[in-house]
């Protein structure tokens, strides 16, 4: 297995990591606690799936853990592509951590609030309710903002892959179209009255579903696959600098 290879499922493992992380905590457990009905009812929802809720938060937390590292590993993988390009890929993944770990606090103070006694007894039910509503409010805003940069990773990353020569063209174009979706989503969200019950609300997201799960599944087992062209080229160049092959 080649040093490109390694680098490749190191690469798929950290964006499996990110992926199955993503899907527990920001789809399947808002699916099992909703919160964004009654207020009363969310902080009953809290309380019974308090253990549901935690591990929710603990998911978070290795997901951005593990999307610190894999644009490393996806800079060292294609930085020969085009090096402005992956340093930016870079960059604008990295912003969206600290982004996402300040709204991660705030789910943080909403769990304190609801399930620790002292703040029960030292504050009104009224007003421990508001301090719940303001809590979630911070995260649901800053998740909202983070899905900014989560979208524009994806444009020098999808680039990066459609001419890297050795990923798929296809992923490279649905990761570019994610970016789309995901500035789509989010300026549809804030600008147009309804958006989340429409149609272009619920496929816009779909291409950077497609390309960021085959991405990780091609890295992770399949790996780097170049053209056979570019083997010979390799091949005869290895040869040319060996003056006893």
């Amino acid at each position: 297995m080649t040093v490109e290879d390694k680098t490749a499922r190191l690469a798929g493992f950290l964006y499996l990591i990110v992926v199955v992380t993503g899907v527990f905590s920001l789809a399947y457990v808002p699916s099992r606690i909703p919160l964004s009905g009654d207020l009363a009812t969310a902080i009953e929802s809290i309380r019974g799936s308090e253990s549901l809720f935690r591990f929710g938060i603990a998911a978070s937390i290795v997901l951005q853990v593990a999307f610190l590292l894999l644009p490393l590993a996806l800079f060292k993988l294609l930085r020969h592509v085009n090096e402005a390009a992956a340093t930016c890929m870079v960059a604008l993944a990295w912003v969206s951590v600290p982004l996402a770990l300040v709204a991660l606090s705030s789910r943080l103070d909403a769990l304190s609030l609801v399930t620790d006694a002292r703040y029960a007894a030292a504050l009104a039910p009224q007003q421990l309710q508001a301090e719940v509503f303001v809590a979630l409010g911070e995260h649901r805003n800053g998740n909202f903002l983070t899905m900014i940069f989560w979208g524009l990773w994806l444009l020098p990353l999808g680039w990066l892959v459609f001419r890297s020569g050795f990923l798929p063209k296809i992923l490279g174009i649905f990761l570019m179209l994610g970016c789309a979706g995901y500035l789509v989503n989010v300026f549809g969200q804030l600008l147009v009255a309804g958006y989340a019950e429409s149609f272009v609300a619920r496929i816009a997201g779909k291409p950077a579903s497609i390309g960021e799960i085959g991405l990780c599944l091609w890295l992770l087992f399949v790996g780097v696959r170049r053209p056979r062209s570019s083997a010979v080229q390799l091949s005869t160049a290895a040869d040319a600098g060996n003056p006893r092959a």
